[in-house]
């Protein structure tokens, strides 16, 4: 019951009867993964859906240079995989525990069964993977089309809506660890160019920095027309 209590808190899921959970809760296992172990390589990448139940995954490429370059970081309640009848593209990606993390794993062929004769939980799906297609086709874009300072407050800026805690002066603290080394992974760029950047951008009041720390202002953000 725990299981299936875990599963209805999931946005995608909430349109199932009780019968219904009951019936995915069979078809699911939880796995303990622990910190900077990998879920899955593009060398060992296989057919499932996966649940975030605890914890917090990073899902990056590497260029041809062998340099990382983050996609999403995805917290609980986030969703990931690929299938014959959906695929959230993340076939060629590194996935990565952030953190310790409990995954949950849905048996891939069970699944389709399942989706099958519940429409509207299919359109739920395709939902849940046009946004995040959206998502990650718009954080392409400016990273691609902004300067240094900009690729830097786009990501923070989708961090602390995922992952934000409000403050009373209108900062968000990210809640996740972040190095400047972690940075400059999200964006394709150096550690020292991007330290040089977040001092610039502290002197600016658009961000606090601590050890691992980043609190951003949105407001100061937005006014830069990101």
């Amino acid at each position: 019951m725990e299981t299936i209590h875990y599963l209805s808190q999931f946005n995608l899921l909430q349109s199932l009867a009780l019968e219904d959970l009951m019936e995915m809760e069979e078809l699911t296992r939880i796995t303990v993964v622990p910190k900077n172990t990998y879920i899955q390589t593009p060398t060992t990448f296989s057919e499932g859906l996966f649940f975030v139940k605890k914890g917090k995954v990073r899902l990056y490429r590497l260029n041809a240079d062998g340099k990382q370059f983050t996609s999403d970081i995805l917290s609980e309640g986030n969703v990931f995989g690929e299938m014959n009848v959906i695929s959230f593209g993340t076939k060629d990606h590194y996935i990565e525990a952030m953190e310790e993390c409990h995954i949950c794993t849905i048996d891939p062929v069970r699944f389709e069964e399942f989706v099958a004769t519940r429409p509207r939980f299919l359109m739920s799906l395709m939902q849940v993977l046009s946004d995040r297609i959206k998502s990650m086709s718009q954080l392409t874009q400016n990273l691609a089309i902004g300067n240094l300072h900009d690729k830097i407050l786009c990501v923070l800026l989708k961090l602390s809506d995922q992952l934000g805690v409000k403050s009373e002066d209108n900062y968000y603290k990210i809640n996740v660890p972040l190095s400047h080394q972690e940075i400059a992974n999200l964006i394709g760029a150096s550690r020292e160019a991007v330290t040089v950047a977040l001092q610039e951008l502290v002197k600016a009041e658009v961000l606090q920095t601590g050890f691992k720390t980043i609190r951003i202002h949105h407001d100061k953000i937005l006014e830069r027309n990101l």
